[in-house]
């Protein structure tokens, strides 16, 4: 009898909260959204400095904003946000030239949102990228260019939409974007995302619900930039850092990426090995004992034994800076289909080794582990949804983590935050646009100051789990 009692209150009591809940939880299964409208925009800068990265130079950015409205079945709505960084340089490596490259991208961000406007389908955000990006790959193949877009092309020009309807939906819940990742909000388990190795498990098992209250910072030092007071040739006098110990003090530094040229051995290394020699002894000024480096090639390696043949050189004449070495990231060329015998398997052994550009989906995630890649760098310019899904794979396989930007300002850098303070074991974030393009952070800086502004070497990322994905536009 006692028994009997129990069940009769529990059953009251459920029937109750029932009654009480939101009608997406009466349901049964959680009822999806729908976008009802998006548009879009442009912002463009210069920067304070160019930024060189491989065998290119940057100097200037345009940045997509998109702007969505979403509805739910019982009529409610909401609106979101998101931006990006076009990266064009980056994103779609071509003869045909900044502009026309930046163009396609345009034409492209006009097609993508005809597409998504069009698409009434509902379901969670997630679903509706998942059943979208098809479309827009075949748009971006349906373009008449001399060069085809790249798929990390069309991700970094999707991006904005997808985060502007991970943002609305957020809202719309009155939560951040982290708290929407599972069965009270997804239709579906991850295994109709990844396959079987995930049934039963959601997306929230890999995302944090509360964000990590600091990240590390690193710092990029481009290889163009001037190290030390005697390399400046044209000063800037704009009251920011010009040389490299005067960024270490000034917000604290602990980590910094080095972009190297993968086209110059002797340079690469003399690169470091400078660039370890300055941080050495402005921390021992500053009475510092630990800091780190990543180092970046952008996929100009012409092979694996380039890499450890640097890796060898460094080592060999300064043991120490080498054991700061945290990781290195994208060695050799982006298309790993083509480059099958560029493995990493060797380099993995000294450090890890992450993937970048190569990195689209899940399945060229796969590749890249067993071509010897030991670690991921999640970028918000790939897109809220397929990062996430990345970062649940990855960790899956025990992958090492970490998140890099676009040289994000703004809104598109608190995504990035977001992410980075969400995604367990994610090593540090890079956060690059206070030095190349502060300009389009001016109107972010006072609602989140601690993105921003560095302190300690690190970013404050405490305030990052507002409604949606933490910036209002």
């Amino acid at each position: 009898m006692k028994e009997y009692r129990d069940m009769s209150v529990t059953r009251r009591s459920v029937l109750g909260a029932v009654a009480m809940a939101p009608a997406f939880l009466r349901a049964g299964k959680p009822a999806g959204i729908r976008i009802r409208e998006v548009r879009h925009e442009y912002e463009d800068f210069l920067y304070r400095t160019p930024y060189k990265f491989g065998n290119s130079v940057v100097d200037r950015v345009t940045l997509l904003n998109v702007h969505c409205v979403i509805e739910d079945a019982a009529g409610r709505s909401s609106a979101g946000f998101g931006s990006m960084s076009m990266g064009n340089m980056w994103a779609f490596p071509s003869k045909m030239g900044y502009a026309a490259t930046l163009g396609a991208m345009k034409d492209l961000a006009a097609r993508i949102a005809t597409l998504t406007n069009e698409y009434k389908e509902m379901g969670h955000p997630i679903d509706l990228n998942v059943a979208l990006e098809p479309q827009y790959l075949k748009a971006a193949a349906e373009l008449k260019l001399s060069d085809p877009v790249p798929k990390l092309c069309t991700l970094v020009t999707a991006s904005p939409f997808d985060a502007a309807v991970h943002d609305a939906f957020g809202k719309l819940h009155k939560v951040n974007c982290f708290r929407t990742y599972g069965p009270g909000f997804m239709q579906h388990d991850l295994s109709h995302y990844l396959g079987s190795e995930f049934k039963g498990e959601y997306l929230e098992r890999y995302v944090l619900r509360t964000a990590t209250p600091s990240m590390p910072v690193f710092h990029s030092v481009g290889a163009a930039d001037p190290i030390v007071a005697a390399d400046i040739t044209n000063p800037l006098n704009d009251g920011l850092p010009e040389t490299l110990p005067d960024w270490i003090v000034r917000d604290g530094l602990l980590n910094l990426k080095i972009k190297l040229t993968g086209d110059d051995l002797q340079w690469d290394a003399n690169r470091v090995l400078t660039i370890d020699r300055v941080t050495t002894e402005t921390q021992g000024k500053r009475g510092v004992t630990k800091w780190s480096y990543s180092l970046d090639f952008n996929e100009r390696c012409p092979n694996i034994d380039y890499l450890m043949g640097f890796l060898r050189m460094v080592k060999e004449k300064a043991p120490a800076g080498f054991g700061r070495i945290q990781y290195v990231e994208q060695p050799t060329k982006r298309d790993l289909k083509a480059d099958r015998a560029n493995v990493m398997h060797e380099a993995a052994k000294l450090l890890p080794v992450v993937i970048d550009e190569s990195l689209t989906d899940v399945e060229s995630l796969m590749l890249a582990r067993e071509m010897g890649y030991s670690g991921a760098a999640l970028k918000a310019c790939k897109g809220q949804s397929q990062v996430l899904l990345m970062a649940a794979k990855a960790q899956k396989h025990k992958m090492y983590l970490c998140v890099q930007d676009l040289t994000c300002p703004g809104a598109s850098l608190i995504h990035s935050a977001t992410i980075a303070a969400h995604v367990p074991g994610v090593a540090g974030i890079e956060a690059n646009s206070r030095e190349y393009v502060p300009a389009a952070n001016a109107a972010w800086e006072k609602r989140f100051p601690g993105v921003f502004t560095i302190h300690e070497g690190k970013m404050n990322t405490r305030l990052l789990d507002g409604p949606g994905l933490g910036a209002v536009a």
